[in-house]
Parts: structure tokens; C-alpha cells; sequence
């Protein structure tokens, strides 16, 4: 007789090569019709919709009402493709998009205010370490639909399940957020529509795959959507690699541009055209910290100064263009003395950071900023920029073991076995990616240096103008000193374009742009399914009563978590639409609100009986509090906003790496509220028996 499992496991494996012989098969058309004339304004609607029309035919294919299906996709996905999923759910907008631009940006060490993108890379690897050693085989065991139904069965009544959920909604809220806009900015990049239009194009496709089928729909359209962001990933890394060191191996031979990126930041910071725009950068930070002497002052000033120069252009006949100019100039002035004071001390911090070398950015492989050996300042700043490097991996790490939606495809497979094999595929496929992510970097970094810089500004490439188009804040180029050639100092990329922008940068067909844009559309898509089911399990389903140590679910409540995955959807687009900050940013400040939130209840729950109901809801409200208050205090924008001085930093912490505190803080209340309880208790039964004896 057939085992039906290993017949299950090969149509899975059929279905999954006709896929990937089918996505080849389309990119070579793509190849051939762009070759062949097509134009570039249909080849990226051509690579958007067919590939969310996928994903919507996987969702409305996998759709169903039963809750076992919908919340844990029937608990019977093989070891291999669960990997596949949480590689997809993993490799999110932030990982595909922002990880090589961070990496680009702050080097492999970083500096004190921005630790090295490496940082990054050893601790999201290094988490899934946690996860399968500690967490995720413990959870399946259980048996559970969610990781507030753990708090729920492990500790019983109302507040840890509550406050479960409360801190699943908030840390994956903050994390949709970034998802979604990374999908605007692709959509919108390659369809040409306003960035809001493009955010809510994707978040059709969103909709369709995880609304009808919940994990479900959700696990079949990730391993689909890996495919596709492992092929968008690699291609166009090898084909750049090839280009420079005739090798498409990129990880294996990047290293000989790292010597030749060395020689060019030497002779970048020596070159006078550079320091000369430092200069300027200089005056242009003191003028900012003359404004902000007095705000209200400088803004009535500087609107008298802009209105006069429109009437005088008009008095003079002046060209319309320097006209328009100049109006929109007077349209970007702040609005009151509080955006004043924040818009200005912003500006004023930019501009004191490229007055450093290289633009402000350190040096693409030093370890730390800083030297060990050197001065007084020397040896703080690299004793700085070495612990922020260690807090951000720290928090990323345990941030990576706490994530509610990651903890939840663990709950997928049919055995805990199958779990702690589905956590080394996961890690083997991600690994596929994060090992070329640094080489990724560093060909562009090269490819700047070499090819963009010293560049005519009447000849610079057409996909500058393009990105700028999209979102001004994704590039900066300015002839500062005005002598008409590009310096590396007058060029700002910013993470969020560094992946989308290879192809380009590197002279490409246009056919790799498309496939890479489909890449980190189907890398935030996934991560947004998972994340919105993670929100609308935990508003809905997360309230449903537990009896006897069971969780009892309904078809009725599967439909309300539809509907309210619905309406989380929405609000987190209407956010995401306010361009809120970086999609790096808002995703590593989420892993630090889930590692304080989360990690100490885990562990302490899972490993020591001693912990009690009111301790664990202590650890939980430290934690969180903790962090969520270091946030705020020591987030630039928002002292600027209150008008505090800049500073506010507990050991020249990051604020994003807050879970730094909040983790030790969440064991230490857990630790000294559960051993307050039991001596409570002790004390309480002791007293029970003596009162008892003294009636004998």
C-alpha cells in the first residue's frame, strides 16, 4: 500500500517544478520581447500583475473556513516547504530591499549613531539558532493555534493572554507598516502611479492571499514567493559580479573589490573637490544652528526673504522655471515653530554628518569606528560603535526567537521533528541570500565609486531623476560646490533603493529591474500575510475562552478574523502612506519591542516552573514599558519635537536596540514577582496550617 505522506510530499514537488520551469520560461520571453522592442513602460505592469494574479489564484485556490486549516494550515506541511515559507515570511521588505543598503551605508562595523549591516546579518541568522534550540519545538508540542494561547494554557486567566496579544498587535503592526510600504515603493516604481495608488495595489494582492485561506493560502503562496525573490535576488548579484570579476560567484570572489573600495575611500577623502563640499556641508549645519537660536524668528525671516524674491523674479520677467522654483521652496518651509525645530535640527544633524569623509559614511571594512590603540576619543568612539554593533545583534537575535508570526509557521508541520527539521531548512535557505547580501554591497559601493562618480551632471543616467520621482527621499543629488562633475559626497542613496536600483546602477536590461522589483514585492507580500494574520488572530481569536486548558475556536470566528485582517489592512496602508520612517528602521524597532515583550515570558515559562501568573505579567509590562519609553526618550525626532536638547541616550545606545534593557529588565521582574508570590504562598500554607493545627 502507497504511503499517502510520500504521495502528498511528490505532487508537491511536481507542482513546484512546473512552477519553476514556468517562471524560467517567462523570464526568458521577457528577455526576448524587451530585446525585441518592448517598451519599458509595460515591462514592469507586465512583471506586477501577473505575479500578484499568482499569488490571488494560490489564495482563492487554498481558501477555507475550517479553523484548523486557517489558523495552522491543518498542521500537515512538510518539513522542506515549511522552511520555504518562513524563508519567504522571513525574507521580508526589509531583509531583501534595506540589508544590502544598510550594509552599503554603514559598512560592515558602523559607526557609534549606525551600526554595521553585519549586524543585521549575525542576528537574524543567529536567532533561528534560538528558535530551534528553545522555543519553536516546545511550542509545537502543545499544540497550540497562536503564541498568546501558550501565555493562556501555561499560566490561565485573563491578563497574560491579554497582554499577549496587545504586544503581538503592536510589534506587528509596526512591522506591516514597513511591509506595505515597501510594496507602494515597488508598485509605484514599476507602474509609474502615485506612491499611495501603489500601496493600495499591493494590498489587493494582500488581501487576496491570506483573506479566503489564512496560513493555509499564506504557506503555499510563500513558497511560491520564495521562488521568485530567491531567483530576484541572485540574478542580478551574478550578473554584476560577472561584470566586474567575470565570475557570477559572487560570495566566493567579492573580496578583491573590497581591496580596490579601500583604495578609492582613500583617495575620495585626499581629493580637494571633496573636502571642498565638506566645507560647505559645515557652513550650511551652521546656518541651520543660527536658525534654530530662534525658530519662530528665523521661519517669519526666512518666508519674508522667499515671498520678496518670487516678486522680484516677477518684476524682472525672470524664467518660469526659477519662478516655480522658488515657490516651491516657500511651500516647503515648515509650517509653525515646532516643525520648524525639528525639520531644522534634522537638517542641521545631515549636514554635520557629510561633513565627515566619504560623505559621512565610515569606511566600508573597518571593524569599528574608532581606534582601539589611538587617543583618548579614539578608543571611546570604538568602544561606542562596538556596543551598539553588539546591542543591535543582541536585540535582533532574541528579537528573531520572539516573533509571534514566525513562532506561529512553526505550528504548521505534522510533528515536532518535522518542526526542528523545518527550523534547518529555514536557516539553509535564508542563508542563500544573507551570504550574497554583503557581496551584493560592496559591487555597488564599487560600482558608484567607479562608475558614478566623476560623472558629468548633464550626463548622469536617467534612473536618478526616475527614483527621485517616486520619493525624493530616496535619492539626493546636488552639484553643491557648483563645479558640475558628481562627487561622492553630493550623492545620498537611501537604503530602501540600493537593492531595487542594481540593475540600473549596473547597466542591465531592464527585464532584471522588473524581475528584482517582483522579488521585493513577493518578499514584503509575504511577510505582510503572515504579519496581518499575526494582528487579526490576536484581535479576535486570542479573546476566545479557554476551558480546561483547551482553545476552543469556531467557523464564526474564523470569519471575524477575516474581517479583521480586512480592517487592519486598511490602517496599516493609511499609516504606511504617511512614509513614517525607513523600512529598516521600523522593522528592527519592532524585533526589539517583540524581544522584550516576548523572550523572557518564553523562555522563564518554558523552563522554570516557578513562574507565576503575576510575574510573568510584570516581565511582560517592564519589558515592553522599557523599551517603548527609550524609544521615545531617546528618538531624535521626537526631542526635536518637544524642543529637548539631543542626547537622551542610556550608554550611547541606539534607540531601536531599546530591547538592550527591556529584555534583562523583563527576566529581573518575572524573576523577583514569581519568587515574591511563591514566598507568598509558602507563607499563606504555613499559616493555613498552623491556624488549622491550633483548632485541633
Amino acid at each position: 500500500m502507497a504511503d499517502p505522506t510520500r504521495a502528498y510530499e511528490w505532487r508537491l514537488h511536481r507542482h513546484l517544478g512546473l512552477f519553476v520551469v514556468g517562471f524560467v520560461a517567462f523570464l526568458l520571453l521577457m528577455a526576448w520581447a524587451e530585446r525585441a522592442g518592448l517598451s519599458r513602460g509595460w515591462i514592469g505592469p507586465i512583471f506586477l500583475f501577473p505575479s500578484v494574479m499568482v499569488y490571488a489564484v494560490i489564495g482563492i485556490y487554498a481558501r477555507t473556513t475550517d479553523p484548523e486549516d486557517f489558523y495552522v494550515a491543518g498542521r500537515r506541511v512538510p518539513a522542506m516547504y515549511n522552511g520555504m515559507a518562513t524563508a519567504a515570511d522571513w525574507m521580508s521588505a526589509a531583509s531583501f530591499i534595506s540589508l544590502a543598503g544598510a550594509l552599503y551605508l554603514q559598512g560592515f562595523g558602523g559607526t557609534a549613531a549606525q551600526p554595521g549591516g553585519l549586524a543585521y546579518v549575525l542576528g537574524w541568522t543567529g536567532g533561528f539558532c534560538l528558535v530551534g534550540l528553545l522555543i519553536a519545538p516546545r511550542l509545537r508540542a502543545m499544540q497550540l493555534y497562536t503564541v498568546p494561547d501558550f501565555f493562556a494554557v501555561r499560566f490561565g486567566g485573563r491578563w497574560p493572554r491579554l497582554l499577549a496579544a496587545l504586544g503581538a498587535v503592536a510589534c506587528s503592526f509596526m512591522y506591516v507598516v514597513a511591509q506595505i510600504y515597501g510594496v507602494g515603493l515597488i508598485a509605484s516604481r514599476l507602474t509609474g502611479v502615485q506612491f499611495e495608488i501603489g500601496i493600495l495595489l499591493g494590498l489587493g494582492g494582500i488581501l487576496l492571499c491570506s483573506f479566503l485561506g489564512g496560513m493555509r493560502a499564506i504557506t503555499w503562496t510563500q513558497v511560491v514567493q520564495y521562488i521568485v525573490l530567491l531567483l530576484a535576488f541572485l540574478i542580478p548579484v551574478s550578473w554584476l559580479a560577472y561584470k566586474q570579476l567575470g565570475t557570477p560567484m559572487a560570495p566566493l570572489a567579492f573580496g578583491e573589490q573590497l581591496l580596490k573600495i579601500e583604495r578609492l575611500e582613500t583617495q575620495l577623502i585626499a581629493s580637494p573637490a571633496e573636502q571642498q563640499v565638506r566645507a560647505i556641508h559645515l557652513q550650511r549645519a551652521s546656518e541651520f544652528a543660527a536658525r534654530l537660536q530662534n525658530p519662530a524668528e528665523s521661519l517669519a525671516r526666512e518666508r519674508d526673504l522667499l515671498e520678496e524674491r518670487i516678486r522680484l523674479l516677477r518684476a524682472q520677467g525672470a524664467d518660469f522655471t526659477l519662478v516655480m522654483q522658488a515657490r516651491r521652496e516657500l511651500a516647503h518651509l515648515p509650517r509653525d515653530e515646532a516643525s520648524a525645530r525639528e525639520q531644522w535640527t534634522r537638517a542641521m544633524h545631515e549636514s554635520l554628518e557629510r561633513t565627515e569623509p566619504l560623505g559621512g559614511l565610515p569606511r566600508h571594512t573597518q571593524a569599528f569606528a574608532g581606534d582601539p590603540r589611538g587617543t583618548s576619543e579614539e578608543r571611546a568612539e570604538f568602544q561606542q560603535s562596538r556596543l551598539n554593533f553588539l546591542a543591535l545583534m543582541f536585540c535582533l537575535m532574541v528579537g528573531t526567537a520572539s516573533l509571534p508570526h514566525l513562532l506561529t509557521r512553526f505550528y504548521t508541520t505534522p510533528s515536532v521533528a518535522d518542526t526542528r527539521r523545518s527550523v534547518a531548512w529555514s536557516l539553509g535557505f535564508i542563508s542563500l541570500l544573507y551570504l550574497t547580501t554583503p557581496a551584493l554591497a560592496a559591487l555597488v559601493k564599487y560600482e558608484v565609486m567607479q562608475g558614478l562618480v566623476g560623472s558629468s551632471f548633464d550626463q548622469l543616467p536617467h534612473w536618478i531623476a526616475q527614483w527621485a520621482r517616486v520619493d525624493p527621499g530616496l535619492i539626493s543629488v546636488q552639484d553643491i560646490n557648483g563645479d558640475g562633475v558628481l562627487q561622492f559626497g553630493e550623492i545620498r542613496l537611501a537604503a530602501d533603493m540600493i537593492m531595487l536600483a542594481t540593475p540600473e546602477l549596473g547597466g542591465l536590461p531592464y527585464v532584471v529591474s522588473g524581475l528584482v522589483a517582483a522579488g521585493g514585492l513577493a518578499a514584503a507580500l509575504s511577510t505582510a500575510d503572515g504579519l496581518l494574520l499575526t494582528i487579526s488572530n490576536a484581535l479576535v481569536h486570542d479573546t476566545a475562552p479557554i476551558r480546561n486548558g483547551v482553545v476552543r475556536v469556531s467557523d464564526n470566528r474564523v470569519i471575524l478574523t477575516k474581517f479583521a485582517l480586512l480592517a487592519v489592512a486598511m490602517l496599516a496602508a493609511a499609516v504606511a502612506a504617511l512614509k513614517p520612517a525607513e523600512i529598516i528602521w521600523l522593522v528592527t524597532a519592532s524585533f526589539s519591542l517583540a524581544a522584550a515583550t516576548f523572550f523572557p515570558a518564553l523562555v522563564m515559562g518554558l523552563f522554570w516552573c516557578g513562574t507565576t501568573r503575576r510575574g510573568v505579567v510584570a516581565g511582560m509590562l517592564a519589558g515592553a514599558g522599557l523599551t517603548l519609553g527609550y524609544m521615545l526618550l531617546a528618538s531624535p525626532a521626537w526631542r526635536a519635537w518637544w524642543g529637548l536638547p539631543p542626547g537622551g541616550l542610556w550608554w550611547g545606545i541606539h534607540p531601536v536596540s531599546a530591547g538592550f534593557f527591556g529584555v534583562p529588565a523583563g527576566f529581573a521582574a518575572i524573576a523577583l514577582v514569581s519568587w515574591f508570590d511563591r514566598g507568598a504562598r509558602v507563607r499563606g500554607e504555613r499559616g493555613d496550617a498552623g491556624v488549622a493545627g491550633g483548632s485541633l
